[in-house]
């Protein structure tokens, strides 16, 4: 099985720089052996089951809310018997696409 998580997790009323924050967010998720993601937006997990990916989740998001008064998130979330190793499948499936098309 696996469980795809897309998501970004937002401190709020800390000002405009919010980066430092965020990245105590990255640093769980890092430390948490998952393979792993993240660009400018959103931050992907991929784990073997639904409880795996959002222990991390509620763990990264903890640990925004830890310094902030007020934290919002937003998650998508992919969830399919049978399959492993989607983080890199998905991309590598639409880098080949695109490369036929240039072809």
């Amino acid at each position: 099985m696996s469980v795809l998580v897309a998501f970004s997790v937002s401190p709020v009323g800390t000002g405009e720089d919010v980066g430092e924050i965020v990245a105590e967010a990255i640093r769980v998720v890092r430390a948490s052996g998952l393979p792993n993601r993240t660009d400018a937006m959103f931050t992907t997990i991929e784990g073997e089951s639904w409880d795996e990916v959002m222990a991390v989740v509620k763990a990264a998001t903890e640990a925004v809310h830890a310094r902030s008064p007020r934290t919002g998130l937003v998650l998508k979330l992919d969830w399919r018997d049978g399959v492993s190793g989607a983080l890199d499948a998905k991309v590598a499936t639409v880098d080949r696409l695109l490369g036929d098309i240039g072809d």
